[in-house]
């Protein structure tokens, strides 16, 4: 038996869950298999078949973190390949210097956040179904149905990040600290799930 809400195991006579406080109901204590849940079944009928703890933001907070780091480092090596190459000494700034300057600067940003992209929306997508932040922390991403999701979702997921940025105050990222399924803004446009193993 399992609670409607958070997914706990519950005791036969339970009245409350424990962890949630919940009222059962007995209509929805009972878990179907995962194999009979339909994918247009309800979140709650979902939770209960796979009995999914959700990562919430803290969790979520500490694996960004440590993927930042893992891309910053990876940015680093490639700007400090790049200040080895050979380049004479600047007397005056010539306009084409200053163009070939600014279209280096450009496709380095552009490169950056493609890497960034590929990053994020190959691993969340790949077998593991997390980024190596993620991963470190024992947390996956899922669509709604606790599947895997494809690369175009994950994309798709990778940049709803940018609608969830434009929320004042971080409140689009904060969002995963108090939504009943620990989703940010970006989780429900792609219709994912961060889930904790």
């Amino acid at each position: 038996m399992y609670c409607s809400k958070c997914g706990a195991v519950l005791a036969a006579d339970a009245v409350f869950c424990q962890s949630c406080g919940t009222p059962v109901t007995r209509a929805a204590v009972l878990a179907p298999s995962v194999g009979t849940v339909s994918p247009h079944a309800g979140v709650g009928a979902i939770a209960y078949a796979l009995n999914v703890t959700y990562a919430g933001f803290w969790l979520r907070f500490v694996a960004y973190v440590l993927d930042s780091l893992i891309i910053g480092f990876a940015v680093m090596v490639g700007v400090s390949i790049l200040e080895t190459l050979p380049r004479g000494r600047v007397e005056r700034v010539d306009p084409a210097q200053f163009m070939a300057f600014l279209t280096l600067a450009l496709t380095l940003v552009a490169l950056s956040s493609v890497a960034k992209w590929l990053y994020f929306a190959y691993l969340e997508s790949g077998e593991k179904q997390a980024t190596w932040g993620k991963q470190a922390l024992g947390i996956y991403v899922t669509d709604l149905a606790g599947q895997r999701v494809t690369f175009g979702r994950a994309t798709g997921r990778f940049f709803a990040k940018i609608v969830t940025g434009l929320i004042p105050l971080g409140i689009g990222f904060i969002m995963a600290g108090f939504t009943e399924r620990r989703q940010a803004l970006h989780d429900m446009i792609a219709s994912t799930l961060v889930l904790r193993h």
